[in-house]
């Protein structure tokens, strides 16, 4: 009952690459979707085989697609219908800017605000621990 083709907005939705089908909808029309490196309109019709070029939140993603499913599945299924050929670099691309953000900064209960001269100190620790 699988067919072997179908609409890009549709699969993009059904592989859990986008939350909403409205939201893949939208990613098409704003042509941050590409088909073989042409912009792809929501209905546009897809097939086992092409590459899919997708920008969200920053990356650039890009797909290979396995299987044309029609409904959306679990994610272990759903990854199963494409294979992931974004460059690790690009998957890495904000590591370094999240370093040291991970978790808010402490002090001791009790300790009360930092003083001027503690701030600066503060700051002059971190700006050589990030070089």
């Amino acid at each position: 009952m699988m067919s072997k083709k179908g609409r890009i907005d549709k699969w993009l939705w059904s592989v859990r690459i986008f939350k909403s089908r409205t939201l893949s909808n939208a990613a098409c029309k704003s042509g941050k979707v590409k088909i073989e490196g042409e912009k792809a309109k929501p209905a546009q019709s897809l097939e086992e085989g092409e590459i899919v070029e997708v920008k969200k939140n920053g990356f650039d993603y890009t797909f290979q697609v396995q299987k044309i499913i029609q409904k959306r599945v679990g994610a272990p299924i759903a990854v199963k219908c494409y294979k992931n050929l974004t460059p690790e670099d690009e998957l890495n691309k904000y590591k370094e800017w999240y370093i040291g953000k991970s978790q808010p900064e402490r002090r001791e209960k009790g300790a009360g605000r930092p003083t001027k001269k503690e701030r600066r100190e503060l700051e002059e620790f971190k700006r050589k621990w990030k070089r």
